[in-house]
């Protein structure tokens, strides 16, 4: 039945599984020694990696006592018809059969990667009636030149909006009404020693930077209406590079990390005197005016804020790493950026870079961070298929969140990063120890604010065309394996308005048991995925938990080459063929029935011209006369001489050797009556086969009468002057009064002519007669 499996790493569950719908592992011992020397892609290999080996390890040295072993042994030489690995390169992919499972695809590199995530983005509205700044982070890749002059100029226009969004938030700030409690922390604030030059650093904000960020905002504006299309570089230029690093020097002076309470206070007095400063309220509308019109052209400027605080990433990778000093860094500084990428650090003399705008407006849990794994499997590339999984969970960071610092244990909440760090102590107690929720505990928790129909309106739905847009524009770059399956998991942040932001996608996601919520949710999309992948193709309306049909594409033709499909349809023209002129009949032409076609092709029955005809291919010649040949077509003219020829040998034959003049019927083109036509003659026949004669035809055109008794002409093809001969029969150009056609250099039609002609047609097997 096919039903042998082999498991390459620590999934028990998978194991279990299929065991209890009859199928019987085939397991090998070398992989204890591989899996610790696996440095896998996906974001479980880390944190398997010791469970595995340990766990492989205690099946080496377990003892085959049960049944299970037994049955391995059996089929040890056998082939594995399912294969669930930890990666794809652990197997050879493209040798498997036809018949054998995989759970992992091919060249999967163009959406689990970061790099190829940012690329294929990039592209989604060549596939996609969608728009990618609404469900990802705008992302550039610093490999090349002009990547990293791309993010330049968005790192600059982020500053000038950022300090709008400053002025505007600082004269809001103030014509809100405080409670007790702000105001007791004021007052508390207060009382604490300001250090020296913190205000002045704060109020280095002047009128001249807010006018300069306007006038970028206005820029950045105009070029979206292609207000600078008939500009020149230098005019459509913003600032120049003096002016940008003043500007950048002036913001990075407002949002410089300083104590709450410090901040507040020096807040405090700047508010104090422009409070009832008239420019400052004309700013403040003029600011609000721009930043509404950004807004309605640039679909993240709500999670921008105003820190302009970027996260880097290692470009191959697909997770991060490296316990509490992770690859993954969050900057606002674009000098420390470019240097971090240029000078070659680790792991940047390994990798390459992207860097993508960090999220400052995040959805809080009592203060806290979190982001949501979403799983969803793919069973086929083409047609595309999609299974979205109806639970997820939540993963809490373990730190209060706080844009002051830069750490990465407040603004990453990945698991490989989190388990090594401890909760905050001034973290709320609500929150699990563990750091993990369920989307049905989620569910639960918006419920009770009040906000409970925004899960099944924004988040769910926004999550499912995000996943289903990607996967789109992947799918022309994937090698789409029948018979291959992959889950991932997929990783969002939501924003303030509930809107998810797609973060990354993983192969190979983490079934780890490391939580009460991954122990429970991990083994049952495992068992899930089983029932998609076996039990649906044995019964299509058997259960499949928790999954569910995103997306089905009807199938897609793949094109026979990976180059561009150009087609020209038309039809060819060709020069038409000028019309033959009909020849009514030939004077004195030898019959043409003597002539014979040749049976076989070979030297000897070749005619050797400079030697002379040698006597025993004239011998053959002489017995293929009397002998059945193959049959021969000839042209119709040709056709029809024969026939008349034949005529004329029978008649010559039956009256003694005399010449009679039969009359024959012909039909002229233009004349639908018979008419009589000129008899051939058939001249005496010489069957001395020792030599050749040259026969001389005599024109007899004078002494042949019609059946009327006038006497005949040839006929003249209609459309010729009369001063001009006949036309050739082969090339139909006009012949000489005497020798062959100049054209072709052919003697065929030149017998009206009275030239001489040697009748070697079965020798040359051309069926013609030969000078």
């Amino acid at each position: 039945e096919k039903k042998i499996f082999s498991i390459y790493g620590h999934y028990p569950v998978i194991r279990t599984a299929l065991r209890r719908k009859g199928w019987v592992e085939k397991k090998f011992h070398f992989l204890t020694k591989f899996m610790l020397s696996v440095d896998g892609d996906g974001e479980g290999v880390p944190d398997n990696k010791h469970a595995e080996g340990k766990d492989n390890q205690d099946v080496a040295l377990e003892k085959a006592d049960d049944i299970h072993d037994v049955m391995s042994r059996l089929v040890k030489n056998e082939t594995p018809y399912f294969l669930w690995t930890i990666k794809r390169d652990v197997i050879d992919y493209h040798s498997l059969s036809c018949d054998q499972v995989l759970n992992h695809y091919g060249k999967t590199a163009s959406f689990t990667t970061k790099i190829g995530l940012c690329v294929s983005m990039r592209s989604l509205p060549w596939y996609v009636q969608a728009n990618p700044d609404t469900f990802f982070p705008r992302c550039y890749s610093l490999c090349t030149e002009g990547e990293k002059q791309e993010f330049l100029d968005d790192f600059r226009r982020t500053v000038a909006s950022s300090i709008l969004k400053w002025v505007v938030s600082q004269q809001s700030s103030r014509s809100k009404p405080r409670s007790r409690r702000e105001e007791a922390r004021e007052s508390a604030a207060s009382s604490r020693k300001v250090p020296e030059g913190a205000g002045s650093r704060l109020m280095g904000l002047s009128g001249q930077c807010v006018d300069v960020a306007c006038k970028v905002c206005k820029a950045y504006l105009g070029r979206l209406e292609h207000e600078d299309i008939d500009l020149t570089g230098d005019t459509a230029r913003d600032l120049t590079e003096d002016e940008w690093n003043d500007l950048t020097q002036q913001y990075y002076s407002l949002i410089q990390p300083l104590e709450s309470w410090l901040r507040k206070q020096c807040l405090l007095k700047i508010m104090k005197m422009l409070l009832y400063d008239f420019f400052y309220v004309l700013w403040a509308s003029l600011c609000q005016a721009l930043l509404n019109k950004i807004t309605s052209v640039n679909p993240q400027t709500e999670i921008d804020g105003f820190r302009n605080i970027w996260i880097i990433k290692p470009a191959a990778k697909s997770r991060g790493r490296g316990g509490s000093q992770p690859d993954i860094v969050c900057m606002n500084h674009v000098e420390e950026i470019l240097e971090l990428v240029a000078a070659g650090q680790p792991p940047a003399k390994d990798n390459k870079w992207v860097v993508q705008k960090y999220i400052e407006t995040p959805l809080l849990i009592y203060d806290t961070k979190f982001d949501i794994r979403q799983w969803f499997l793919v069973t086929d590339w083409n047609p595309l298929t999609i299974w979205f999984y109806k639970e997820s969970y939540l993963r809490f960071s373990t730190q209060r969140f706080s844009l002051d610092k830069l750490d990465s244990a407040i603004h990453l909440c990945n698991n490989s990063i989190q388990k090594h760090l401890k909760n905050d102590k001034d973290r709320s107690p609500l929150l699990p120890c563990h750091n993990m929720w369920t989307s049905t505990r989620f569910r639960e928790y918006l419920q009770k604010r009040g906000r409970g129909a925004v899960w099944s309106s924004v988040i769910y739905p926004s999550m499912k065309r995000a996943i289903t847009n990607t996967m789109k524009v992947a799918q022309d770059h994937v090698e789409p394996r029948k018979n291959s399956f992959e889950l991932y998991g997929a990783d969002f942040i939501l924003g303030r308005d509930f809107r998810p932001w797609l973060i990354e996608i993983n192969s190979s996601p983490t079934m780890h048991a490391s939580t009460p919520v991954t122990a429970q949710l991990c083994a049952q999309v495992q068992e899930d995925t089983i029932k998609v992948v076996v039990d649906r193709k044995a019964d299509r309306n058997c259960d499949i938990g928790n999954f569910e049909l995103l997306w089905r594409q009807p199938a897609v033709e793949l094109p026979t080459s990976q180059g561009s499909d150009l087609l020209v349809e038309g039809i060819g023209m060709r020069k038409a063929r000028k019309q033959m002129p009909v020849v009514a009949s030939f004077d004195s032409v030898p019959p043409l029935s003597d002539i014979h076609p040749l049976k076989q092709r070979c030297p000897s029955a070749m005619l050797d011209l400079d030697r002379g005809p040698p006597l025993m291919a004239l011998h053959q010649d002489l017995k293929l006369r009397d002998e059945k040949v193959l049959p021969c077509t000839l042209p119709v003219h040709l056709h029809r001489l024969v026939e008349r020829s034949a005529k004329a040998k029978s008649g010559h034959r039956e009256s003694g050797g005399k010449i009679e003049l039969p009359s024959c019927t012909s039909q002229h083109p233009d004349n639908k009556a018979p008419r009589p036509a000129l008899a051939k003659a058939e001249s005496n026949r010489h069957s001395d086969p020792n030599s050749l004669h040259v026969y001389p035809l005599p024109s007899v055109l004078p002494s042949v009468k019609t059946a009327e008794g006038a006497p005949f002409q040839p006929p003249r093809p209609p459309g010729l002057p009369r001063a001009l001969p006949a036309p050739c029969l082969v090339c139909r150009g006009s012949l000489p009064p005497a020798g062959p056609c100049k054209r072709c250099r052919s003697f065929c039609a030149a017998v009206l002519q009275g030239a001489s002609f040697v009748p070697l047609g079965d020798e040359l097997g051309s069926g013609l007669w030969t000078p």
